[in-house]
């Protein structure tokens, strides 16, 4: 499958200066982004996309899998302070450059809420970092593939629940529900959620000295390094396949943050391939 070139959304988003730590550097060799006072989004061509994952052509199953780690793991690192300023970049209102979309919610909120307050919005790990106990560390607990603005109090609600159909209404999130031990998302970002979480099922293999995140049909998982439930991601990920907005946001963490993608996102039908 060839990928269609994007359209590039507006330019002019204005970035703030963060902490990104090379993919090749070592822990005491960190550069400082330069601010991006006008980072407009480069269009991706189906010939860029295409050579990004050449390795992983022809491949299906395990070998797919690996393929696909081993292009995504070249990536730079942002930390967790860093992630304030690329959200309010790469999750910003296409229709008010103002704002943010929260990411269950589907609220547009103003990018200078953020916090910890009621009705603010903080960083959501779309895979829980107790999912394998990872925390805010540079590396997973980082990484913008998966990180998105929620509001405070529906992010406190989700928690580390895994992902399944059901439960009742979400205060503050329509079309959202939950229950004791998982949480439904909005029907427009179901297959995102389903999307990030198995970019992190191959991006964290177990050989960055954080834990070998996996895929299992489950819930309550607790903190063990899953998510479930694989069958249900896999029919949200056809149900809902990439928009313009998700797939600027993979554009953007490419260009201007991490310089690897969401290989899911360029290509969904390789989520029936591998799982």
């Amino acid at each position: 499958m060839r990928i269609s070139p994007r359209t590039p959304w507006a330019a002019g988003l204005a970035v703030a200066a963060l902490v990104l730590i090379p993919a090749t550097a070592s822990a005491g060799s960190q550069r400082t982004a330069a601010p991006h006072a006008d980072a407009a989004v480069t269009t991706a061509t189906a010939t860029s996309v295409d050579s990004y994952y050449a390795a992983a052509e022809g491949k299906t199953g395990a070998a797919l899998k690996t393929a696909l780690h081993d292009i995504i793991k070249n990536q730079s690192k942002v930390t967790y302070d860093g992630v304030w300023n690329a959200l309010k970049v790469t999750d910003q209102d296409p229709a008010n450059p103002n704002n943010v979309i929260l990411v269950y919610s589907g609220r547009s909120q103003s990018k200078s809420t953020n916090g910890g307050g009621v009705n603010d919005w903080n960083r959501e790990h779309v895979w829980a970092k107790s999912h394998g106990d990872f925390g805010t560390a540079t590396g997973p607990g980082t990484d913008l593939h998966h990180l998105r603005p929620e509001d405070v109090t529906v992010n406190s609600t989700r928690g580390n629940k895994d992902f399944d159909n059901g439960g009742s209404p979400v205060s503050e999130a329509p079309g959202s529900f939950t229950d004791s031990d998982s949480f439904e998302p909005r029907d427009a970002v179901k297959g995102d959620v389903a999307r990030m979480l198995l970019y992190m099922a191959v991006r964290y293999e177990g050989g960055d000295g954080f834990a070998d995140l996996e895929m299992n049909d489950k819930v309550n998982n607790g903190t063990a390094p899953l998510f479930g439930r694989i069958s249900l991601l896999k029919q949200w990920n056809q149900q809902d396949p990439p928009d313009a907005f998700e797939q600027r946001r993979n554009q953007v963490i490419f260009d201007t943050f991490q310089h690897n993608r969401n290989p899911f996102i360029d290509h969904p039908e390789w989520v029936n391939s591998i799982w």
